[in-house]
């Protein structure tokens, strides 16, 4: 297959309707049957990445291989995919106009007058065919951000509508998600938003190939007729989406619905074989019949947003499934644990996972939790933030150094057992400087950390300032403070253990970005393992 394929999917009605988690569903079905797929998101917003959002603006900030903080579906697509994705994959309206500036600057325009049309399209067109112009990939789906006619959304709606005259109709489409609402006193779904929403879509030149609609209740064939007469599809490309118990239903709901059928169908492309879904479907076997139960506090301070620690969350859900239990996450917020209530908020949970994190709210109450976990053999999973909190408390309360602190909290500090890395103390701008993306960590042999990986070599996420102050690993490993995983290159500790423990492990990146429903990650496999002896043993 020489032409690459181009699926968009634009939302409608409202927002966080899950074109994420449709583009990924369908992008899975497509893999399924042998197409080499791969999705993108296009953000509307200008900031130039979610770096510098805080959690409970946007949610978690993903971060890839190659170094670049991205949009949290992101994590979606590899969750579902199990395909690394790349700064390609993740372009915000913030990037285009920097690059297009730059241009500007560089001169590249010859002077002319730079405008939406053509220069910024131009700009984003470009971006939207990077993928497909690899020859990596048979299918690229693109998600548009935001909900057709935001004013932020108009040039990514305007450089699709060109994208598909350049490329025709075979090669393009536009899936529309949009909203069936149920209304309780009339007794009936409602199709006038959806009509609404299509036909704004196309007052920009865009008429969209599919609609999939959200749902609370099942869409009879009698309305099915009247969307596919008033928004002029057809009728088999009215898909119905109803609302799931988990978001790995929806492959399964895609495919009885024929959304990968219609799409293969439009774009004139061979069914190929049935979607291969065995692997999917045994993961979902063992999430829905669990044998075990385990309760996991989450120790946090952004807890109010579940979307903050998505990666985690779901993280939770493969090691579940792996160890078929049913792992219920309790959120506590970090701010209101103290000495006097540490004991009575923790006792309930079969382990502690202390959060990652930044600045100096709630930081007491992280270490008291540790505090009260490392001396009760409660199993511990500390990240990135998490880790170095285990490392504080230990200095604290084992070492004797009573004013321990990382300098991010206490710059004058006297024990700076946590400090800012060299290469970050001359940086002023806070975007995209922190350690990102893929590091090497070599992990000494007699460790739980080997016991868990099964490997001595690992590659791992980052996204981090501060560090393990390597002047004082010779205290801790002493006293008992393992330092278990190490950078081959910098010398940075990367893992920290206890070893005369049922599990208390403390890592400095982030393990949760890359845990999979093929690939669940190794140490949440263990924590929840560790949690489900816990349990057995506590009762």
């Amino acid at each position: 297959m020489n032409q690459t394929k181009y699926i968009f999917v634009t939302g409608g009605v409202t927002s966080s309707l899950g074109k994420g988690i449709i583009a990924a569903s369908l992008a899975k079905l497509l893999q399924a049957r042998g197409y080499r797929t791969t999705i993108q998101k296009f953000d509307p917003y200008i900031n130039v990445d979610p770096g510098t959002l805080n959690p409970y603006e946007h949610g978690e900030c993903f971060v890839t291989d190659d170094g670049a903080e991205t949009d949290l579906d992101l994590g979606h697509y590899e969750r579902f995919l199990n395909v690394p994705t790349s700064q390609a994959n993740n372009v915000t309206t913030g990037r285009v106009y920097l690059s297009v500036i730059e241009k500007e600057r560089r001169g590249e325009f010859l002077g002319k007058t730079v405008q939406v049309v053509p220069h910024i399209t131009n700009e984003i067109k470009e971006r939207m065919q990077l993928l497909g112009n690899s020859g990596e990939y048979d299918i690229v789906l693109t998600e548009i951000g935001g909900t057709v006619g935001d004013i932020e959304s108009l040039p990514y709606i305007e450089s699709v509508r060109q994208l598909l005259w350049e490329l025709g109709d075979e090669n393009a489409i536009v899936i529309h998600l949009t909203l069936i609402p149920y209304l309780a006193a009339a007794g009936e779904l409602k199709t006038k938003p959806t009509q609404h929403s299509v036909k704004t879509l196309m007052e920009s030149g865009i008429q969209a190939d599919i609609l999939v609609c959200r749902t609370e209740h099942e869409l009879s064939d009698e309305l099915r007729q009247k969307l596919a007469l008033f928004c002029n599809v057809k009728r088999e490309a009215v898909i119905q989406s109803i609302d799931a118990s988990t978001i790995y239903d929806v492959p399964n709901l895609m495919l009885e619905e024929g959304l990968d059928k219609v799409a293969l169908k439009k774009l004139n492309l061979p069914e190929k074989a049935t979607p291969d879904l065995k692997q999917w479907n045994e993961f979902l076997f063992k999430l829905k019949n669990p044998k075990h139960t385990v309760t996991i506090g989450l120790v946090g301070k952004y807890v109010e947003l579940q979307d903050s620690y998505k990666s985690i969350l779901e993280s939770f859900i493969h090691a579940g499934a792996a160890n078929e239990t049913k792992v219920n996450i309790v959120s506590v917020h970090s701010e209101y644990i103290d000495k006097d209530n540490v004991a009575e908020k923790l006792k309930v949970f079969d382990g502690i996972l202390v959060a990652p994190g930044f600045g100096e709210r709630g930081i007491e109450g992280k270490i008291e939790t540790v505090r009260y976990v490392r001396e009760n053999q409660v199993p511990f999973f500390g990240i990135c933030l998490g880790m170095q909190m285990a490392v504080i408390e230990y200095a604290r309360n084992v070492l004797g150094y009573e004013e321990a602190n990382s300098t991010e909290m206490n710059p004058a500090t006297p024990y700076p057992v946590i400090d800012l890395m060299d290469e970050q103390k001359t940086i002023t701008d806070k975007g995209g400087t922190m350690r990102l993306g893929s590091w090497a960590c070599a992990i000494e042999p007699n460790s739980k950390a080997f016991s868990i990986y099964g490997k001595s070599q690992i590659a791992e996420r980052h996204r981090h300032r501060y560090e393990y102050n390597d002047r004082f690993r010779t205290e801790f490993e002493k006293a008992g403070l393992k330092a278990s995983g190490v950078n081959p290159e910098t010398g940075l500790v990367e893992i920290v253990e206890i070893s005369n423990h049922p599990f208390f492990i403390g890592v400095q990146y982030h393990p949760e970005y890359k845990s999979t429903v093929a690939n669940p990650h190794p140490l949440f496999v263990g924590f929840v393992k560790a949690a489900v002896l816990h349990k057995s043993v506590s009762n």
